[in-house]
């Protein structure tokens, strides 16, 4: 009937049409109401030239002072928008034409100021450059983009806005690819009625590994763009094969589902449904949908599979072997229940129950079948009246089976909407590997702070807001993305620098004592928890006449280029307020700087020094260790990067272990992942390993490189 309308000129525009299909998605079911779709469709509306041209005076009447004002400056836009919703099926073409003559005609030909580009207003100067000098304080770097009013770190549908939008609840039969059956509107409203409106989506990891920085994309994406919409998010576990499965990764996936900043809506398992499932498998085969199948697993592998001769069995034969199969009168692998479906990556009859005659956790021994993710997935969507599920890029091939499934059991169908992957460079994420990374010794567990598991990022010190930043700008897409670390540890950057405290530690101590320490100088020194925002706290440090530096702040004999101490240059003391000049260099038998006496003065008794140091008296001995890439490649995993595999990609060098660094004592009642930037050094965290003893520091990341810095 559509092209009947065309075809006859009853609708003749572009406009026309997309108000015509907009109609019919809307009324998918017969019978149409032809007459109100021909109202809807404006078939039979005529716009004259006098109405166009008295709509637009309208609009330019409107906006006439702003007009005079801004001149050709003004959003154009603004009048063709309005002008076209007051003649919903006027050609664009015709009033364009009429809104350039009548605002030629308000304001004339163009000036040269008219065509004079907007001058892009610099950066404000620095009043002092004074920052760029050692001891001068610095200013954060701006936080507008991340940082609410409030000061809090944006969430990561905060920063996405509105660049994600998918239908509404209930509107499933308007996306692409859906499939609409007799049955389908009247499943949608009593969808509707049962979540109130609501947007409902589901995490629903595998309980058999830990999550990784890929899956806090996934976190983000579902529950983000439920909350933003006021709905709910499931935290559901796809625990369909009992024999990879343990306690420990329930535990771990939950744990870091909220340690991102959510509350699922409710946790739920597959398992919950494993009863109702039978029921729909049962059903699908009284239907003639599913048969059960004696194919051998290698038989089934590829895409070039072989047809089954067991496809066209009786209803009634599949329907007592799958009984047989519960029942666990036929072995493992001598059955399995197929799908009459093909998958759009061209896999026919996908397996929907195999035999495993292995304990559930939850189950026990009540079942020896198990569903398969191409069964289970869109079923419990279905139940759980899930409106989005969406998921990663490689599970596009399969949404032509999770529609079938839906509909040819006759059951809600939600909509399956698919995006890209984040992966990130050198770095491996795949369960088995990590597993044979810890197994031969080359990290410590799931959580060793060189993996890119959530686990292992949070021990680090990446604090969660960090990693939903980082999700938000690499964004949503259909594109599979793979990022360098570096941008992931830049939002570590920013984050830590507005909320981690400052502290000073020094990793390579070297002792200096000041012969001419002032008599009536306090042994203690307040210092501001943020030097550029001294409003946010203090704390109190140690400074007597003993204090360490670093070793790799002082030379025997200083050029012109370096800024820090020598024999012959003076340095000052980062929030003392003095300067301190060597007097003797102490060593030891094999030549090397064991210690330098100096004397001080206060800063504004002497000459201003070239640079400051950081500085410890009185500190605590820790452990700090220090982080690098455990890969050399981009691609551990590629053959053509690495022949020999990724195990022989491995840095040796990937961990550093210090185990008697001074760190400023006001640390010492820091809990585990507290985390602290370490002045001129770094963003620093406490390990778990710590103990009253000896606390632990991981290094999280360093600081931004200053080219300049010597």
């Amino acid at each position: 009937m559509l092209v009947e309308y065309v075809i006859t000129r009853k609708i003749n525009s572009e406009i026309q049409l997309n108000a015509a299909l907009d109609f019919l998605l809307h009324h998918p079911l017969p019978p149409v109401d032809w007459a109100k779709f021909e109202r809807e469709s404006g078939v039979g509306v005529v716009i004259t030239p006098d109405q166009i041209e008295a709509a637009v005076e309208e609009v330019i009447g409107k906006y006439k002072k702003e007009l005079q004002e801004k001149r050709y400056k003004f959003n154009m836009g603004t009048l063709m928008g309005e002008a076209r919703s007051k003649l919903k099926f006027a050609d664009g073409k015709i009033v364009k034409n009429e809104v350039d003559m009548q605002v030629l005609d308000l304001l004339g030909p163009k000036t040269e100021a008219d065509l004079e580009k907007p001058v892009k207003q610099k950066a404000a100067k620095e009043q002092n450059n004074s920052g760029a000098k050692q001891g001068a304080k610095k200013e954060f770097p701006p936080t507008d983009s991340f940082v609410s009013d409030a000061g809090e770190v944006k969430s990561f549908m905060e920063i996405m806005g509105q660049a994600m939008k998918f239908h509404k609840p209930g509107e499933n039969y308007k996306t692409d690819g859906y499939v609409i059956t007799p049955s389908t509107m009247d499943l949608l409203k009593k969808h509707l009625t049962e979540i109130g409106g609501k947007v409902h989506t589901r995490f629903p990891p595998e309980p058999n590994g830990i999550l990784h920085i890929g899956h806090a994309k996934a976190i983000n994406f579902n529950f983000g763009y439920a909350k933003k919409h006021g709905g709910n998010t499931y935290l559901r576990y796809d625990d369909t094969n009992p024999e990879k499965e343990e306690e420990k990764f329930f535990t771990a996936i939950k744990n870091m589902v909220e340690w991102l900043g959510y509350k699922p809506f409710q946790v739920t398992h597959a398992s919950d449904n494993f009863d109702k499932l039978y029921a729909y498998a049962v059903d699908l085969i009284k239907r003639g949908h599913a048969y059960v199948c004696h194919m051998k697993s290698e038989d089934l592998k590829g895409f070039d599979t072989p047809d089954s001769p067991w496809r066209d069995r009786p209803i009634e034969e599949s329907l007592q072997l799958f009984e047989d199969m519960k029942n666990g009168k036929i072995g493992e692998g001598e059955a399995t229940l197929r799908m009459k479906t093909t998958l759009e990556e061209g896999k026919k009859d996908p397996v929907a129950y195999r035999i495993k005659f292995t304990p559930h956790h939850r189950t026990g021994n009540k079942w020896c079948i198990y569903p398969t993710y191409d069964y289970t997935h869109c079923l419990c969507d279905s139940i759980e009246n899930i409106t989005h599920s969406l998921c990663t890029k490689e599970f596009q091939s399969r949404r032509s089976s999770y529609y079938w499934l839906c509909n040819a059991l006759d059951v809600y169908c939600p909509v399956q909407w698919e995006y890209g992957r984040l992966n990130l460079n050198y770095a491996v994420v795949s369960k088995r590997k990590i597993a044979k990374l810890i197994n031969e010794g080359y990290v410590r567990d799931w959580d060793d702070p060189r993996l890119f598991t959530l686990t292992a990022l949070r021990r680090r010190g990446f604090p969660p807001e960090a990693i939903n930043l980082f999700c938000a700008k690499v964004g949503v897409t259909m594109a599979q993305t793979v990022i360098d670390p570096s941008m992931l540890e830049s939002c570590v950057r920013d984050v830590l620098n507005v909320t981690a405290p400052r502290a000073m530690a020094v990793l390579d101590p070297l002792k200096v004592t000041i012969t001419n320490f002032p008599p009536d100088q306090a042994t203690s020194l307040t210092v501001p928890n943020f030097p550029a925002d001294e409003k946010r706290g203090s704390h109190s440090i140690s400074f007597k006449p003993v204090i360490y530096i670093e070793k790799s702040d002082f030379r025997e004999s200083a050029d012109k280029n370096y800024k820090r101490f020598a024999e012959n240059q003076s340095v000052g003391l980062r929030h003392a307020g003095y300067i301190l000049t060597a007097e003797k260099v102490v060593k030891d038998g094999s030549g090397n700087v064991t210690e330098v006496v100096a004397s001080c003065k206060k800063t504004n008794d002497t000459e201003k020094p070239k640079g400051f140091i950081h500085w410890v008296s009185d500190p605590l001995v820790c452990e700090v260790r220090l982080y690098e890439r455990l890969f050399f490649h981009k691609n551990p995993e590629d053959p053509s990067e690495v022949p020999g595999g990724f195990l022989s990609d491995i840095n040796p060098e990937s961990l550093k272990i210090i185990p008697q660094a001074y760190v400023d004592s006001t640390v010492k009642n820091a809990k585990v992942l507290d985390r602290f930037q370490f002045e001129r050094l770094g963003f620093f965290a406490v390990d778990r390993d710590s103990t009253p003893a000896k606390m632990v520091f991981n290094r999280t990341v360093t600081l931004k490189e200053d080219p300049g810095k010597n």
